[in-house]
């Protein structure tokens, strides 16, 4: 059904009715998007509350990524069964008894129950329902600013997560952040009688083959990506397992791509059947279409990998409080806001891609900024202008790419779109933090060692032992981390020195290549701008022109 036949707010209502739709729906996105960032503080003290390691609270995050990218495409089509806004209210109810659960875990497979495993089916059937039920409830001139708040909350849920995190952990506990959830997620299921439907013209059936190959295909390849840093990307890791001589990260993503594979050749023969399927194989062919998701994945890979950095840097690096390094990325979010609410409400009819282009520019522009300002003098006022503009870039994407996918396809395949749309920005997620963490950890490990070499002041032995023990990685330190480890360790002074000097430099070397694979994806996602369109959506959308 079209948004108006829907009778939405946003064409039969007027400003004032649509205020409190798009606060609810962006509310939804903000809490969805909250999870991602907010525990990356407070890992040690969640660990050794419920009575497990790190690597078990790594595996739990991993564990809510993975629930969300296999289940996102099924999720859309559940909402296009029963309805978008039953969907996003069942997600919402799910979403809740997922953090109760989660608040109130004693250890780790009730937390794995609550946090990764009901929150992340929450998830899926919330989020491609947000994107369908925007486009229900705005007509298409209001749908870019509308879009560009709720991508906006996300990202502003993702700056500010790690403050909202460290203020919880340090005054409170963690247990009190998923307890704040149960109460926005009320607050939402209150305000969302007042979104106007988007129910299907027919009803749909559920591909279940399609479901289970798209999810085992996602999941293995998500997975795979997910640890590399553990594994490693090519050469299996010393402390890691070892399938044929390589890594298994090579054979995890070829089986996640072969899944995929065979399950667009599994929807093409349904639609040749005349069968509906899970996802339209047409729709990737939708140049426009094809251009915004593109352009999402590598959004999401730049942004999540900044997020991932930046923090190690202020809280690992010069050692700053999870309140003070959630303050220092707090600028991102000013920007963020500024350009995604005032572009569409200031320039309502600048070009999608020129806005597009602007914006990846400026989160080009950050990362390199950054790269050339770190050194092991640098302090944390380095970050400020570097925040500013990569904030200035996720807004300008955030103010268009929701509108251009959504804008690509006729109003009923809305929810189909924002099921691809959100396993995309998973994807780009999962790659970004991956190939960050496992580009920093690498060339950390080689810088370290390289100095350790050429430094005549450490005997051999030592040498030969750091060799060794960092075959396959070295760990992200602080000063004091190490500190205490090479007195605990008996390290002679003038060794355990050089080791400081040594870490204090491969650390930076490490950013600075994190930063700099970030800021070529930047470069790279220019090359597909293209494909976004050089107007704005008009009223009236002629679906050929659509795909050419």
């Amino acid at each position: 059904m079209t948004a108006s036949k829907a009778g939405p707010a946003g064409t039969a209502g007027n400003a004032g009715n649509t205020k409190p739709i798009l606060l609810t729906l962006a509310a939804g996105q903000f809490l969805m998007a909250l999870d991602s960032s907010v525990m990356n503080v407070s890992i040690a003290t969640v660990a050794e509350d419920i009575g497990t390691t790190v690597s078990g609270m790594q595996g739990a995050i991993t564990a809510y990524t993975l629930v969300m990218a296999m289940l996102m495409i099924s999720g859309g089509k559940v909402g296009a069964l029963i309805g978008r806004k039953r969907a996003f209210m069942i997600g919402c109810v799910i979403y809740g008894l997922g953090s109760f659960t989660t608040a109130i875990a004693p250890n780790l497979p009730v937390l794995l129950l609550g946090w990764s495993f009901l929150e992340g089916v929450g998830a899926a059937l919330i989020l491609p329902a947000i994107v369908a039920l925007v486009a229900s409830n705005f007509d298409k001139e209001q749908r870019p600013a509308a879009y560009g708040l709720v991508a906006a909350a996300a990202a502003v849920a993702i700056a500010v997560g790690p403050l909202i995190g460290g203020a919880a952990t340090t005054f409170f506990s963690w247990r009190w952040v998923f307890a704040g959830e149960v109460v926005v997620v009320l607050v939402i299921l209150l305000l969302a009688r007042r979104i106007a439907d988007a129910p299907p013209d027919h009803r749909p059936r559920i591909d279940v083959p399609g479901a289970i190959l798209s999810a085992a295909g996602i999941g293995l390849f998500v997975f795979g990506v997910l640890r590399t840093s553990e594994w490693g990307w090519f050469r299996p890791k010393p402390q890691g397992p070892s399938w044929f001589h390589l890594s298994p990260v090579v054979w995890l993503v070829l089986a996640g791509l072969l899944l995929v594979w065979l399950f667009f050749r599994w929807e093409a023969r349904l639609v040749a059947r005349g069968v509906e399927p899970l996802v339209d194989p047409e729709l990737l062919r939708n140049k426009q279409l094809s251009g915004g998701l593109t352009m999402f994945l590598f959004q999401y890979l730049v942004q999540m990998g900044v997020f991932f950095v930046v923090p190690l840097y202020l809280s690992v690096a010069l050692g700053l409080s999870a309140l003070h390094t959630g303050a220092l990325i707090l600028p991102l979010s000013v920007t963020l806001l500024a350009a995604a609410i005032g572009i569409p409400k200031f320039r309502p009819n600048a070009s999608p891609r020129r806005v597009v282009r602007f914006g990846i520019l400026a989160m080009f522009a950050g990362a390199v900024i950054l790269m050339a300002a770190l050194t092991p003098d640098s302090g944390p006022e380095v970050v400020t202008v570097p925040m500013l503009l990569i904030g200035l870039g996720i807004g300008a994407l955030a103010s268009q790419l929701g509108a251009v996918t959504v804008s690509a396809v006729p109003d009923e395949q809305t929810a189909e779109v924002g099921g691809i749309q959100n396993t995309v920005t998973n994807l780009g997620a999962s790659i970004g933090t991956a190939v960050a963490g496992s580009i920093m950890i690498a060339v950390l490990t080689g810088s370290f060692l390289a100095t350790i070499d050429e430094n005549p002041a450490i005997p051999a032995e030592v040498k030969s032992q750091a060799h060794t023990a960092l075959a396959g990685t070295a760990p992200f330190l602080s000063d004091a981390q190490l500190t205490t480890a090479l007195e605990e360790a008996g390290t002679d002074p003038a060794v355990a020195q050089a080791a400081l000097d040594a870490n204090e430099e491969a650390r930076i070397d490490g950013l600075r290549a994190s930063l700099g694979i970030l800021a070529l994806a930047a470069l790279v996602a220019l090359f597909f701008t293209q494909r976004i369109p050089a107007a704005q959506p008009g009223a009236a959308r002629d679906p050929a022109g659509a795909t050419s």
